[in-house]
Formats: structure tokens, sequence, C-alpha cells
């Protein structure tokens, strides 16, 4: 037998000076799996009256830092709310962004006509959020029309300020930009129980008119190079969805490893969301749809419910579905308005994630898939479909680092069959081979991953023919898909 020659870390081999030196080595302290560290960014709009320092990342704890940090009644608020109420589970951070100084904000109409025959409440509704406005039968059209303003202006919080003239009441969007055309505004959402007062007569002209986002350029390159799990985007523009592409695809790619996943709200018809994605291609946004007059919550609140909501349980599973799991806070489109299951289908071939509506009201995800359907050559292409394989394979990577870095660090590089003595700091091909085949059954055991043999089979392990000191791998994993339909035919007997 060799005689042992350990490879200390710390103790000289030269040491003359009498004593006893004890060193520490936490190479193998560490068994199983790690926990991959999970941060979410949120990149949202800020107001002038926000704290925030724009384009500057900054760590929140509760849901009063994103009214202070964005603006009481600003988009970035109403996400940091969505994000707290979803889970606080989460190290979150925030991204403010400042509206373009040239961008123009939304405007809607509110226009009161005819005379009360009865007395009643008017349940207004902005960005699903309801005020409520008494009516006297003695009210005159423009006295109904300042208390609306009144009461809409007595929310804060709201994403409008009102304005009254005569009978008229003009909402603007607190934010510039092309963001505040998606704010809803409608009456009596819960038509069982609300109605227009008899006599009256409300009409509304939607918001429109916001033009000029703002860029997320700056904001991007202030990130730096920490890790977001999640990413969290307001804005939903092709200019700015270029520009986060273009990040993640830099972040996901081997020499920066610091890969994140973006959600992004997408409201439209079937034929105007699939015209949006078939420009666009991409593994790491996940768009979340929304009907046009349908769910009356913003496209941003609907991006950081889900994206909150996937982020908690990918953690805690990355593999394990997302479907069926309710958004909290999110309220659905009137019946006539849900996308129908052959509408979904459509959708979900172009990229598009969506939700459905269970028995008790609750907007549930059914798919929550990529925008990428196409490979470079243009052919339909599957692998990177879902958000759970994506989450799967950046906790595979992260998971091959820590092992190999944990388990071999500062050591020696040797061919297989070198005989060197116990103790010594090296590593071969054929040891790391068997750490890696450790490290599926690791796997396996949480469910990532099947079919060791094939893993064992494929696997390749060998010493660079270039540069000695380096180990190439070639990792086959079969990663474990998910259960989402079942087929059956039921060939009855008489």
């Amino acid at each position: 037998m060799a005689e042992a020659a350990i490879s200390f870390n710390q103790i000289p081999v030269n040491l003359l000076t009498p004593g006893q030196y004890v060193e520490f080595d936490n190479s193998k302290a560490i068994g199983g799996l790690v926990a991959m560290p999970q941060r979410l960014m949120l990149i949202a709009p800020m107001l002038a009256i926000g704290t925030g320092t724009a384009n500057t990342p900054t760590q929140i704890s509760r849901e009063a830092d994103g009214v202070a940090l964005f603006g009481r009644g600003s988009i970035g608020a109403a996400m940091v709310s969505a994000v707290f109420k979803a889970t606080d589970t989460l190290e979150t951070w925030v991204l403010p962004v400042a509206d373009a100084a040239q961008s123009v904000a939304a405007e809607a109409l509110i226009e009161v006509a005819g005379a009360p025959t009865e007395a009643g409440v008017l349940s207004v509704y902005i960005a699903g959020e309801r005020v409520l406005v008494g009516v006297g039968v003695n009210d005159t059209a423009a006295v109904i029309a300042e208390n609306i303003t009144d009461a809409i202006n007595a929310f804060p919080d709201f994403p409008v300020t009102a304005g009254v003239t005569d009978a008229e009441v003009t909402l603007t969007a607190r934010h510039k930009g092309s963001l505040g055309n998606d704010i809803d505004v409608r009456l009596n959402y819960y038509t069982l129980s609300e109605k227009t007062p008899a006599g009256l007569t409300i009409t509304i002209t939607p918001m429109s008119g916001g033009t000029g986002d703002a860029s997320i350029a700056t904001a991007l390159s202030n990130i730096g190079s920490g890790q977001y799990n999640t990413i969290l985007c307001a804005f939903a523009d092709a200019a700015n969805l270029a520009l986060i592409e273009a990040e993640l695809d830099t972040r996901w790619g081997p020499l920066y490893q610091n890969d994140g996943h973006a959600h992004i709200g997408l409201r439209g018809s079937v034929g105007s969301i699939n015209a949006s994605l078939a420009a666009r291609n991409n593994p790491h946004i996940t768009f979340w749809t929304l009907e046009v007059g349908g769910e009356p919550k913003p496209l941003w609140v609907k991006a950081a419910t889900a994206g909150a909501i996937s982020a908690y349980y990918l953690a805690i599973d990355p593999a394990r579905p997302l479907q069926t799991l309710a958004l909290p806070g999110i309220l659905p489109a009137p019946e006539a308005k849900h996308f129908t299951r052959a509408e979904r289908n459509n959708l979900l071939s172009y990229g598009a994630a969506t939700t459905v509506v269970d028995s008790g009201g609750n907007v549930c995800i059914e798919r929550a898939v990529t925008s990428y359907t196409e490979n470079a050559s243009g052919l339909i292409d599957p692998s990177y479909r879902d958000i759970e394989t994506m989450y799967t394979l950046s906790y595979l990577r992260y998971s091959v680092r820590a092992r190999i870095s944990q388990k071999f660090p500062r050591y020696k590089l040797a061919n297989d069959g070198t005989n060197y003595a116990p103790g010594q700091a090296i590593v071969t091909p054929k040891i790391i081979r068997a750490e890696l085949i450790a490290l599926f059954r690791d796997w396996e055991d949480v469910g990532l991953v099947e079919d060791v043999d094939q893993f064992k089979a494929d696997l390749i392990v060998a010493r660079n023919t270039t540069d000695a000191n380096r180990v190439d791998v070639l990792l086959p994993p079969n990663i474990v898909n998910q259960f989402r339909v079942f087929a059956a035919q039921i060939q009855f007997r008489l």
C-alpha cells in the first residue's frame, strides 16, 4: 500500500515550530443536493413622487417599500403589492424606471346623461378595484359626474386621477406611456348584485392615447452580475422586449451562468396575441395572456402575480407542473369573454401562457409555456416549451457547479490509473464520472430526472487533448416530464 501523503490546504510542509496544528476542510461536509438561492427582480415604472433611484436595483422586504420607492398609485407599487399577496418568502428586488420625458399619458372618459328615477349606488371599477358612488333621485348628471370624480380621487392607489367638466369625467393615467392604455374602466362587474340606477346613462370611452414607453436599457445595464431567477417586467413593447431577450440570452450563456426567467403580461384577441408572439421566439420569457375586455386587473398585475406564484412553487420543485395553481387577487373575465379551450390551445401553440377559471371563480394557471416555438431552422421545436423545463435546467446546472466546486476545490488533475499516494488532492476523469453518477442519483431521488442506465451509457468524461488542466464532460440527463394530458378510450361491452 502506498504511503499516505495528505494534501494540506493551509499547514505548510516546512513547519518546524512545535505545537498542534489542525485545519478544517469542508469539501466532504455537504452530502446530497444543495439549495439554489432564489431572488426575484421587479422592473416597473416609477412616479416622480417615488423615493427610489431610477435604474438602480434596491432590495425590499415589505409591500410598503413598493409604495415608497415607486410612488403611491404607481405601476411598480401595484406589482409589489401583487408579489407580496402571492408570497413573502422570496428575496425581492426592484428596479424602478422613470417615465420618458416625451411620452403621453392615456386617458378615458366617463359621460353621465339622463336623470335617475331611483336612488341607488353606482359601482365604478378602475383597474379591477371598485368605487361606490351614491346616486339620489334629485341628482343632476353634473352632480353625479362630480361625485364620481371625488370618489375616484379619494383612492390614491388608483393608477389614474380624475377631473370633471360639466357631466364628463376625464381619467388620466398617472404614468405616461402605452401601459396606461391597459387600465380597465367599467361598471357593475358583479352583474347579479350591481346595477346602474334607472334613468341614468353612463357611457365609458376606454383608456387610450398613451404613447412613448421608457427604455429599460440603462436599468438592465445596472443589474450587474447578480443572479435573479425570476424577473417580473411591466414593459411589453417591442423595443423593451428585444432588450430583455438579449439580456437573458447573455445571462444564460455558459460564461455567465446567472440565468433568469422573465414574466410579462400580454392582452389582446387570439389573433393579435399570436401576431405579437410570431415575432418572438425566446425560451426565457413567459407571456401571461389576458382577454380584451376580460380580466379587469392590469396586465402588469397579472404578470407579477403569476410570476411570483411560479417562482415560489418552482423553488420548491422546479419540475412539478404549475397547472391548477390559483392566482390570488386576480379577478376572472366575464364568462362570455373567456378564451375557449380551442383558443387557448391555439395561444399555447404560439408560445402564450394560459389561465382558466375554476368552479370557485379563481383564475388558475393552465400551462406556463415560454415564447420558444421554433429552432434556428424555423421548424417546430418543443424542447424549451415549458417553464418547468427551463427552471429544471437552471437548477441542474447550478447543482453540477456546486458539486464539483465543493468536492474538488484546489485539486490536481491526473489521468485514470495514476498511482498516487492516498490523501493527495488529485482527481481523475474516472473519479469525476463516479461523482456525476452519484449526483444523477440525487437528482433522481427528488424527481428531476429518470433513466440512470441511459445517463451512464451516454455520459462522457474525458481530459481535454490540448489543455492538460481541463476536463470535458457531456452530461446527458433525461429530465422528468409533467403529467398534463390523460387520454383514454372507453371501449364498452353490452
